[in-house]
């Protein structure tokens, strides 16, 4: 019997079977006995542990020529542009093409899911962002949206050139976007992305603060694409592999966006001060903000008694404010969160070839492993 098979139902199944071992999760950083920081992780250990928040990836792994996806982040679940959320955004070092930067500095706030993609394709997810607002009920008389894309260059192993990302795409994260565990590494805005000279990713953790000092989540979740000097929590593991940065062009360049969710009650002020200590957790992994890198912060306060209308009939906004010292937790927190966050997103990937065969191995983690326990890097069971 001789069996005629559709070539685009063929060309799908193969797609999919590719896809599923390339971003298959691997064991976390404290699989492996590896706990960095002093504060208590969140039951998941990941952003969607402050309540509310909801996170989706849309993954594009097809032929061996595109590899890349879409992020999204969502603050809460209603209707973001009627109830904005505080927010600020730190530019560790501005070589990227964020979008929404602008009025979120103005405003102190943020009207829309937070997407994550490649570079190029920025557009096509603002254009996504607007369409998605615009069609939400009660938006029918909105005529100005301002849309939050972060990038980082996944041109290595992608056809970035071909923007192959669509407004589906997009909106597919949004619609598909769950709280409960979030995957990591090859997924999503991270499918194609390097760190450290490694297959980098997506990757998430979370911190909460002791109960006496307020109790709050701090949420982080990262799209790692930089170089540097690789450590793991103070562990030089980059100089023991002797595996570093020798010529200090493009391959220490790259990206980092961070984003950043806490149920804290804080302003854009504070959000602020947040979001620079992120950096220090970036730092703290060995990333150095190179010339030629794009490393944002992007930072919202999920309290709900501080959502921001868009409509009120009164003229006064009424909110509740951690006072400057209270913030201090936080800080930890997040420095914490992210160092591990970027640790995770290494740990979770997987080797892929992509575009022109081109290949990026993923961390030897065994080597790694070995590495830490020499260091008394690994907790004693």
């Amino acid at each position: 019997m001789v069996f005629n098979i559709n070539k685009t139902l063929f060309s799908l199944v193969i797609t999919l079977l590719v896809s599923s071992s390339l971003f298959s999760q691997n064991k976390r950083a404290r699989d492996y006995g590896i706990e960095i920081g002093v504060l208590k992780t969140g039951k998941l250990n990941s952003i969607t542990d402050v309540e509310g928040v909801k996170v989706g990836h849309t993954t594009l792994i097809e032929e061996e020529h595109i590899r890349t996806g879409v992020t999204a982040i969502l603050p809460h679940s209603g209707n973001l542009f009627q109830l904005k959320v505080p927010a600020a955004i730190y530019l560790g070092n501005g070589f990227g093409k964020l979008a929404g930067y602008s009025q979120v500095k103005e405003l102190g706030n943020i009207e829309t899911p937070l997407i994550l993609t490649n570079t190029l394709s920025v557009p096509a997810a603002s254009n996504a962002l607007i369409s998605y607002t615009l069609d939400q009920k009660g938006n029918e008389g909105v005529y100005s949206v301002n849309s939050v894309v972060g990038e980082t260059n996944d041109g290595w192993l992608n056809d970035i050139r071909g923007r192959h990302i669509e407004e589906k795409h997009v909106l597919d994260a949004i619609y598909n976007s769950k709280s409960g565990m979030v995957e990591e590494g090859n997924v999503g805005a991270g499918t194609g992305t390097s760190c450290f000279g490694y297959k980098g990713g997506i990757g998430t953790s979370s911190r909460i603060i002791p109960k006496k000092l307020g109790g709050y989540t701090v949420g982080v979740l990262v799209q790692t694409n930089f170089g540097g000097v690789l450590q793991i929590n103070g562990v030089p593991i980059a100089k023991e592999m002797n595996n570093y940065p020798q010529e200090f062009n493009y391959d220490v360049d790259g990206s980092c966006m961070i984003v950043v969710l806490t149920d804290a009650p804080l302003s854009s002020r504070n959000l602020e001060r947040l979001a620079k200590r992120a950096m220090m957790g970036l730092a703290k992994t060995g990333g150095i903000a190179s010339n030629g890198s794009g490393d944002y912060v992007i930072v919202a306060s999920t309290a709900e008694q501080n959502f921001i209308p868009y409509q009120s009939e009164s003229s006064l906004i009424q909110a509740v404010e951690l006072k400057n010292e209270a913030v201090t937790p936080l800080f930890l927190a997040v420095i914490e969160a992210t160092e591990e966050a970027i640790v995770n997103s290494l740990f979770a990937a997987k080797t892929m070839k992509g575009r022109d065969n081109h290949k990026r191995a993923s961390l030897p983690i065994e080597e790694v492993v070995e590495i830490m326990r020499k260091h008394n890097g690994i907790r004693s069971n």
